[in-house]
C-alpha cells in the first residue's frame, strides 16, 4: 500500500489518452476546409481521390492526407494524382496555408493562379534575360504562392505542385519566430515563378524533390539558410538552385542538369553557401557559377559537360574551390574573372575544351595541388590573361597546345610537375610581353620549350628539364634584366641547348645540360 501512494503523483502527471480523430471527406465533411474549421491538433483529415476547387487555411497540428496507400503513379504517388486542389486559376490568395505543426501529404496543387505557356516559353527561349528581377520571385509583393509557409514549422510531403500563377511552394521566415519546415518527396514543376522559394531568415530542410521547368529557379534561397539536399533540378528558366542577398545554405548531395542558367547560381555580396557533393551537368551556362562578391565554400562537386565553365566565377567573387571535378565543359573547367579572388585546389580538371583554368580580366587565383590535363587543341592548360594575377604551385600539368601555362600578367609558377602529350607539345610556359613570371622548381617532360618569354620580366630557376626539344629556355628581347640560374636539362639531342638568351641578363649561372 505504501508503495501504491508513493508512486501516485507520478501516475496523476502521466498524459492522458490521445483523443485525435479522423476526419473523412467528403464522406463526413462536404468540403476539406469544413473539416479544417472543426479539426483540433492532432487529427486527421482523409481525403479521397477527387478534384477539389478549394483554398485552404490548414489549422495548427493537423495532419492532412490524401487517401490511399505510396503506391507510385506516372509523376508522384497514385493517391497524389488523384486527389486534387484546384485553385480555380484564381490568384488573390494562396492555394494552402500552412499552420504550425500542419502536414500536407499527398496532392496535387494546380491552377492557384493563371500559367501562361506563351510567357513561359518566351522566357524558357531567352534563358530568362527578360525576366524582371522580382518576377515570380518568392519575396515579392504581390507573389501568390500555392504552397504558402509564413513562419511556422510544419511538413510538405509527397505533393505535385504544377501549373501555377506564381512560385510553387514558399517559405519565409518571420521575426522571432522559428521556421524549420519540412520539405520532401515533392515534384515542384512548371510553376510562373520559381518551384521552392525560401527567403527572410527561414531555415527549412528541403530533401529528396524534383522541381523543373518552373519560370525561376529550382530552388531559390534570398537571405535564408536552408539545407537544401537530394533533390533534382532540372530545365528551370533560370539556376537549378539559385543563393543571393546574404544566404548561407548547405546545398550537398544534389543533381541540378540542363538549366537554362547554370546548374548552382551564388550571386551576392555576404552569400557565403556550403556548395558540396553536387553533379551538375548540361547547364546553358556554368555548372556552378558565382559572382557580385559572393563568397562559397564550392567543395567536392561534379561539374560536366557543361556550355561554359565547369566552374565560373566572375565581378569580384571570392570563392574557395576545393577538390571538384571538372570535365569535358564546352569553355573552362574553372574559370575566374573579372577581379575575382579565387583558391584552387585540389581539384581535378580534364579534356575541358579550352583551358583547364583560366584566370583573366585582373582577376587573382592560387592554384595549387590540382591534377590538370587535355590531350589534343590548341588552347593552354592554365592561361592568365588580361593582367591578371597567379600563384600556380605543386600541380600535375600534362598536355597543352600552344602552351601548358600562358602567362599575360604576373605569374609564380613553382614545385609543378608539367608532362608533355604526344610529339606535337610546344612551349610549357609561355610569358607573353610585358607579364611577368617567376618559375621556380618545376619539372618539364616532353615540350619543344620549357620556358619560352619574349619582352617580359622573368626569373628561371633551380628547374627539371627533361626530352626537350634544341632550347630547354628562350629568353628573348627583355628589357629589364632576366635571371636564369641552377637548371638542370637531359637531352638526346646533341644539338640541343638549355639557356637561349637574347635580351638584358642578370644572373645566368649554373645551368647545366647533360647528354642522354
Amino acid at each position: 500500500m505504501v508503495r501504491s501512494i508513493r508512486f501516485l503523483p507520478l501516475l496523476l502527471l502521466a498524459p492522458l489518452p490521445s483523443n485525435a480523430a479522423t476526419l473523412r471527406v467528403p464522406q463526413e465533411h462536404p468540403t476539406i476546409q469544413a473539416a479544417c474549421e472543426v479539426s483540433q491538433s492532432g487529427d486527421t483529415i482523409l481525403v479521397a481521390p477527387g478534384t477539389y476547387q478549394e483554398h485552404l487555411h490548414l489549422p495548427p497540428g493537423v495532419v492532412l492526407r490524401s487517401e490511399g496507400d505510396d503506391a507510385p503513379g506516372i509523376a508522384g504517388l497514385r493517391r497524389a494524382e488523384a486527389t486534387i486542389l484546384d485553385g480555380g486559376k484564381a490568384g488573390d490568395q494562396p492555394g494552402v496555408v500552412m499552420a504550425e505543426g500542419s502536414r500536407l501529404d499527398g496532392f496535387t496543387i494546380t491552377n492557384v493562379g493563371s500559367y501562361d505557356e506563351a510567357r513561359w516559353r518566351k522566357h524558357f527561349d531567352s534563358h530568362g534575360e527578360e525576366l524582371d528581377d522580382d518576377e515570380g520571385a518568392v519575396q515579392a509583393e504581390g507573389t501568390i504562392a500555392a504552397v504558402q509557409i509564413h513562419g511556422v514549422s510544419c511538413t510538405v510531403v509527397n505533393c505535385l505542385v504544377h501549373h501555377n500563377g506564381d512560385v510553387g511552394i514558399s517559405i519565409l521566415g518571420k521575426e522571432n519566430a522559428v521556421t524549420a519546415p519540412q520539405i520532401s518527396g515533392n515534384r515542384v514543376y512548371r510553376n510562373m515563378g520559381g518551384g521552392i522559394g525560401v527567403a527572410e531568415g527561414a531555415e527549412p530542410i528541403i530533401r529528396g524533390n524534383a522541381c523543373y521547368e518552373n519560370l525561376r529557379a529550382g530552388i531559390g534561397c534570398r537571405n535564408a539558410n536552408p539545407i537544401i539536399t537530394h533533390n533534382a533540378c532540372y530545365q528551370n528558366v533560370r539556376a537549378g538552385i539559385g543563393c543571393r542577398e546574404g544566404a548561407r545554405p548547405v546545398v550537398r548531395n544534389n543533381t541540378c542538369y540542363q538549366n537554362r542558367r547554370a546548374g548552382i547560381g551564388v550571386r551576392m555580396a555576404g552569400t557565403a553557401p556550403v556548395v558540396e557533393d553536387n553533379e551538375c551537368y548540361e547547364n546553358e551556362l556554368a555548372g556552378i557559377g558565382c559572382r557580385d562578391g559572393a563568397a562559397p565554400i564550392l567543395r567536392n562537386n561534379l561539374c560536366r559537360k557543361n556550355r561554359l565553365a565547369g566552374i565560373g566565377c566572375q565581378d569580384g567573387a571570392q570563392p574557395l574551390i576545393v577538390a571538384n571535378v571538372c570535365q569535358e565543359n564546352e569553355q573552362a573547367g574553372i574559370g575566374v574573372q573579372s577581379k575575382a579572388q579565387a583558391i584552387v585546389q585540389a581539384n581535378r580538371c580534364v579534356e575541358n575544351k579550352l583551358v583547364a583554368i583560366g584566370v583573366t580580366e585582373e582577376a587573382s587565383a592560387v592554384i595549387v595541388d590540382n591534377e590538370l590535363s587535355r590531350t589534343g587543341s590548341h588552347p593552354p592548360i592554365i592561361a592568365v590573361r588580361e593582367n591578371a594575377t597567379a600563384t600556380i604551385r605543386n600541380n600535375r600539368i600534362a598536355g597543352g597546345g600552344v602552351a601548358a601555362v600562358l602567362v599575360q600578367g604576373q605569374a609564380t609558377v613553382s614545385d609543378n610537375t608539367f608532362v608533355g602529350v604526344g610529339p606535337q607539345q610546344g612551349n610549357a610556359v609561355w610569358v607573353w610581353e610585358n607579364s611577368s613570371a617567376t618559375i621556380l622548381h618545376n619539372t618539364f617532360e616532353g615540350y619543344a620549350t620549357a620556358v619560352h618569354a619574349t619582352k617580359a620580366a622573368v626569373v628561371v630557376a633551380d628547374n627539371s628539364i627533361k626530352q626537350f626539344q634544341t632550347t630547354g629556355i628562350v629568353v628573348k628581347d627583355n628589357q629589364t634584366p632576366a635571371h636564369v640560374y641552377g637548371n638542370a636539362g637531359t637531352s638526346k639531342d646533341p644539338r640541343a641547348k638549355l639557356v637561349d638568351m637574347q635580351g638584358a641578363a642578370g644572373i645566368v649561372a649554373n645551368n647545366i645540360l647533360k647528354q642522354e
